[in-house]
């Protein structure tokens, strides 16, 4: 099979979409995300992987043309708590505008669950805390990493040959939200307020979230750093701050990642990032030819 880079592209979504069709079903026909134990979770989030791998194999490329290489500290560093910084201001805001109340009975239950008699509930809640930093981290990356080795590890590189950076940001987390539109819509992947308007705010992050995940993908020349921050999102959102906030009324229309909170400030990161988007445009010349006319207009504009 011919090799190019529209080739590679139309052949990857064609894959995504086929492998990804197998688990959508399952779920939508159960009507629920945790069917099969919650096994279909993993198995989704792999599928981008799975296509990258095979279309991989059908163009004749290596695997380690996905960018396996470990990034310096600085920018993992930045996707470990990227998350953390715009989660906090988000659900910040819930708890200073009485949006949502504080969940007590969820750190008396987190105090219960680990048995530590004589423990505090505060230091059971801390201990939960660094758990969930550190090995909850790593089973996170774990399912991040199969997204992130298919939207960032290829298709971000792919679409970076012929397009700007805002383009290749806008059109990979159109992508990426369509992606999880149909559990969204048509299954329990929601927070229960109204489908659509869950849609139009999931759209808004995940499309922001990609101006940020592309950065840090051409910035560091590694796919790790966009896992990790994939990661870092999954752990702390519905982790641990979904978990901390209880319900008054409105809060779910704010709250989550269906909700207008977390959309507004990974907005805020978004165009924080889209100032800074000329450096990251040039770390891969061999993969990104500087004659395109669209990426000469991008870098001449900043």
């Amino acid at each position: 099979m011919v090799d190019s880079p529209r080739r590679a592209i139309y052949l990857f979504l064609q894959l995504t979409l086929a492998f990804s069709a197998v688990a959508w079903i399952l779920i939508i026909w159960s009507g629920h995300l945790d069917m099969g134990f919650g096994l279909m979770i993993p198995m989704i989030m792999w599928c981008p992987a799975l296509a990258t791998f095979v279309t991989c194999r059908r163009l004749g490329r290596e695997f380690r043309s996905l960018a396996w290489r470990w990034p310096t500290a600085k920018y993992m560093v930045a996707a470990y708590c990227l998350p953390l910084v715009y989660s906090s201001i988000a659900y910040g805001a819930v708890w200073s505008w009485s949006l949502g109340g504080w969940n007590s009975e969820f750190v008396s239950q987190v105090s219960q669950g680990f048995g530590l008699h004589g423990l505090p509930a505060w230091g059971s809640f801390v201990l939960y805390i660094v758990s969930m930093a550190t090995g909850g981290m790593i089973l996170n990356l774990a399912t991040a990493l199969g997204e992130e080795i298919g939207w960032r590890g290829f298709l971000v590189p792919e679409l970076a040959k012929h397009m700007s950076f805002t383009k290749v940001s806008l059109f990979s987390g159109i992508v990426w939200a369509a992606w999880h539109s149909p559990l969204l819509l048509f299954a329990d992947y929601n927070a229960g307020t109204n489908r659509w308007y869950a849609l139009g705010c999931s759209t808004v992050t995940l499309v922001s979230m990609s101006f940020v995940l592309t950065w840090l993908r051409m910035k560091s020349d590694s796919l790790w750093p966009a896992a990790l921050l994939h990661a870092s999102h999954n752990l702390f959102v519905p982790g641990i701050f979904d978990k901390l906030v209880r319900n008054t009324g409105p809060t779910l229309w704010y709250t989550s990642e269906f909700g207008a909170a977390l959309a507004t400030t990974v907005t805020i990161v978004a165009v924080y990032t889209g100032t800074r988007r000329a450096g990251a445009w040039q770390i891969i010349p061999e993969k990104i030819p500087r004659n395109t006319p669209a990426i000469a207009a991008e870098a001449s504009a900043n």
